[in-house]
């Protein structure tokens, strides 16, 4: 009984960080990978949602559109993350709090996404990793919209600073390398004595 607890527990994190890596291959490989050609059925998320992102600071237009108008990049991008998380729904019958996870992950990244896209100050503040997707000198980085994990793991996070106009003032790429430095950094470490036995 504790075994099955304790796999149940340990499903959790780990549906996460798998639709985490979902999110962050098909956005690097699909969507800006195939996705560049125009003539691309996923050309929609570069060639329209990228440009109006970029024009309007992080604001999408098209989520305030009617959801079912034919060939919107916003019918587009909830069909092709419902088809996705459909695809993941057998895991539930075999893996059943992973698959939970993974499919409640999908429905939470349309949600999470299309909420950064209609409020950008909201953006700014919980999903900046994104913002700094849409909004920084490289799109080309920055592939998870939910959270930065795979990208930290990747190598692929850039982190912007910004001043109070939205100008950029500096970047910095963040890698596991880095995370584990600031970590072991002096100012970092535990201050006091240690504990004496």
């Amino acid at each position: 009984m504790l075994a099955q607890v304790l796999l149940a527990l340990l499903s959790i994190p780990l549906g996460l960080l798998y639709a985490n890596l979902v999110e962050w291959l098909l956005h690097k490989y699909l969507l800006h990978g195939v996705g560049a050609d125009r003539n691309s059925i996923w050309s929609f998320h570069w060639h329209d949602h990228h440009r109006a992102s970029r024009r309007e600071g992080m604001f999408d237009p098209q989520y305030v559109r009617p959801l079912f108008t034919l060939g919107s990049p916003q019918l587009k991008e909830l069909l092709s993350v419902s088809a996705i998380t459909l695809a993941h729904v057998p895991l539930i019958f075999f893996f059943p709090v992973f698959g939970l996870t993974v499919v409640l992950s999908g429905v939470r990244y349309y949600f999470v996404h299309r909420k950064a896209h209609l409020d950008p100050e909201w953006a700014r503040v919980h999903l900046r990793w994104h913002l700094d997707h849409h909004l920084g000198r490289d799109q080309n980085a920055n592939w998870c919209a939910t959270a930065p994990w795979f990208d930290v793991l990747m190598g692929t996070r850039k982190i912007y600073e910004w001043d109070d106009q939205g100008r950029i003032t500096g970047e910095e790429r963040v890698t596991l390398r880095t995370v584990f430095a600031q970590l072991r950094s002096p100012e970092n470490r535990p201050r006091g004595r240690a504990p004496s036995h």
